[in-house]
């Protein structure tokens, strides 16, 4: 298992250790003493399962009071996920990683708390799995909208498929600093 930084301190990519013979494959999603190893040591308590169609954009999600650390792959498919550093006072505030996980490439994202998620289905369907490291708070959920032009996510798609709540997301100026998780100073999550 190797952990792969990205531009953004915390936020990292996992490339798991994969034994492949003629009958198939193996691999390590998640060990926690192996990912102890890599520096990340997030209590998950919930795991998510989401199956969506081609050209389907989910997020930017974030929780307010129970901000979630997320470790996201894909089984099924391929989708461009990307990642916004939404703690108030980052160095990084506005920032965003971008990158393809597919069932192919079988890679993960680790997601600190603080930021904002989202992912767009590249193929015909794709299925997204993701650990989170607080529950799923209805009345704590918010969003970013996805094609903010100030952060500007390359998303390539001008019409998405958007949940009628992932439509009525502001862009991030917009936000009141009181309502975004803040920055507690530490890049080495």
């Amino acid at each position: 298992m190797k952990r792969i930084e990205t531009s953004i301190p915390g936020l990292c990519l996992i490339e798991p250790a994969v034994y492949e013979d003629e009958r198939g494959l193996f691999f390590e999603s998640y060990n926690e003493k192996r990912f102890a190893e890599l520096g990340i040591t997030t209590r998950f308590v919930q795991d998510n399962h989401s199956k969506s169609v081609k050209n389907t954009l989910r997020g930017l999600h974030y929780q307010f009071a129970h901000p979630q650390a997320k470790l996201c792959r894909v089984v099924y498919g391929a989708v461009y996920d990307a990642v916004v550093d939404i703690r108030y006072g980052s160095p990084y505030f506005g920032s965003y990683v971008a990158t393809v996980l597919s069932a192919e490439n079988r890679q993960q994202i680790y997601i600190p708390a603080g930021f904002a998620h989202g992912f767009l289905v590249l193929s015909e369907s794709a299925e997204f799995i993701y650990k989170c490291s607080d529950f799923y708070y209805p009345g704590d959920d918010r969003g970013i909208a996805w094609n903010d032009p100030e952060i500007g996510i390359p998303w390539e798609i001008k019409a998405p498929k958007l949940s009628p709540k992932d439509r009525l997301h502001e862009f991030l100026s917009k936000i009141d600093p009181a309502r975004l998780p803040k920055y507690d100073g530490d890049d080495n999550l």
